[in-house]
């Protein structure tokens, strides 16, 4: 009698058990189980970054705002070519008529450093043009030409008018002295450069697109050749054709499928090494990427194809498949 009273008394338990549970399941329920998002990005574990052999670098996101990587983000160093970008706002800032036809003259020709133009003095072309080929191509001459004839004062006005816009952008170790970056004293540090890249990013459709293009075709233009007669007392022939004059972006990477570009620009002088200022999409982010003075043009490349391997690694995007 005593076992079955013993056995009745554990139903009871058990019984009352399963109620209190029932009961204080409903009254406080437990955390529920969400299907994951499929497409949240997942962060790698080694958030060191890649060796790069930049002297300086940054990769900024520019939808949180956050430094995803940098190195020696405040060392002021020459900046070559990547002046241009500058040129190119200040150009737009002064609202002049971009169908204008510039005369390329002897003002716009480089004697400091000796380097090579496509253009020749007395050649004419729009504003637009100019542009275009001081973007893509780096045209020294063109950025040069577009900085003389942009103010009614001249150079010296537009190049002040680079640094204004600099102070304006917060740009505090920035200097420019002319419009091409041909000239070392032209300076700014990675830090800096972020801020141009992203105001120009934002503000500019016109130089977006220029400087994502891959090439730029002027079409048919007049060339005069010459050739020496070895005859003595033979004066040299000059001969008139029609060329299609095409210029490909300094930056290969805009024409590489893989890549989505949003803005480039590139740079080089001995001083300055060989630069890179980018707007990309990578692994769903909008980011600028800045690398300053790599050892060789194809290093540069490397840096930024190494930063891309490491973001789209870092921010891997799950499917649920």
């Amino acid at each position: 009698m005593a076992e079955i009273w013993k056995m009745m008394i554990s139903m009871r338990a058990l019984a009352l058990s399963l109620f209190l549970g029932v009961t204080l399941s409903l009254v406080f329920p437990g955390p529920a189980y969400c299907e994951p998002d499929a497409y949240a990005p997942q962060v790698s574990q080694d958030d060191r970054g890649p060796a790069l052999s930049a002297i300086a670098a940054i990769v900024y996101d520019q939808h949180t705002g956050q430094i995803l990587l940098s190195k020696n983000p405040q060392l002021q160093s020459p900046i070559a070519s990547i002046t241009k970008l500058m040129t190119a706002v200040v150009l737009m800032d002064a609202g002049v008529d971009m169908k204008e036809r510039i005369t390329i003259t002897r003002e716009d020709v480089d004697y400091l450093r000796g380097t090579r133009s496509r253009l020749p003095v007395g050649a004419v072309y729009t504003r637009e043009q100019l542009l275009n080929m001081a973007l893509i191509a780096s045209e020294n001459r063109a950025a040069h030409a577009l900085g003389r004839t942009a103010f009614a004062s001249g150079e010296g006005e537009f190049v002040a008018a680079m640094n204004r816009k600099a102070r304006q952008l917060g740009m505090l170790n920035t200097i420019y002295v002319d419009p091409t970056g041909l000239d070392s004293t032209n300076r700014s540090t990675a830090e800096d450069l972020v801020k141009l890249v992203n105001h120009a990013y934002l503000n500019y459709p016109e130089i977006r697109r220029i400087a994502s293009t891959g090439e730029y075709n002027l079409g048919f233009q007049r060339v005069v050749l010459r050739s020496h007669s070895h005859r003595r007392h033979h004066h040299a022939s000059r001969r008139v054709c029609y060329r299609q004059v095409a210029f490909n972006n300094t930056n290969r990477l805009t024409r590489e499928g893989e890549w989505e570009i949003g803005l480039s620009k590139t740079g080089f002088i001995n001083e300055a090494g060989h630069c890179l200022v980018m707007q990309a999409r990578i692994a769903q982010r909008e980011v600028i990427i800045v690398l300053l003075d790599t050892p060789g043009k194809s290093n540069r490349i490397g840096d930024a194809t190494r930063i891309k391997q490491w973001l789209e690694g870092k921010f891997q995007v799950r499917s649920l498949s």
